[in-house]
């Protein structure tokens, strides 16, 4: 039988209110590739992480803007790509910090990228200065006998 690949499209204005939208959304694509509770809560969180930083760090709080989710489906993952016209951002340009020095210093940010990383199965950013930013995060689907 042929996979069969399915796309689908959110865009919001970069509102932190729109968070509540983009987790139902996230939801319903997670649901739709019959992923556990805990991992499509895995994935939840992490496109919630993405969104949140692309709304506070990309747009700097500027609500005028927009940014979009695009979640492709087939039989083998979830593929989520998070598109923004923002501020670009280089990951290699962000230390990597010890955790227990950070959690000991009671520092919340600088773990978005690696809260990430734990929770996808690949995580690839992608920026075209002037043009836009797309973070790419990859689940995969458990296979079943």
């Amino acid at each position: 039988m042929a996979s069969i690949e399915r796309t689908f499209k959110l865009q919001v204005p970069s509102s932190t209110e729109n968070l509540i939208i983009i987790r139902e959304f996230v939801s319903s694509i997670g649901a739709q590739a019959g992923f556990s509770p805990a991992e499509n809560a895995k994935l939840e969180l992490a496109v919630d992480e993405a969104c949140a930083n692309v709304m506070e760090h990309a747009y700097g709080k500027d609500t005028t803007k927009e940014l979009s989710i695009r979640a492709t489906l087939d039989d083998d993952s979830v593929q989520i790509e998070v598109v923004d016209t923002g501020k670009p951002f280089d990951p290699g340009t962000i230390e990597q910090k010890d955790l227990d020095k950070l959690v000991s210093a009671r520092k919340s940010g600088g773990l978005g990228m690696r809260l990430m990383k734990s929770l996808m199965d690949e995580v690839h950013y992608l920026m075209i200065p002037g043009q836009k930013n797309e973070l790419r995060m990859v689940k995969r689907r458990k296979k079943t006998l």
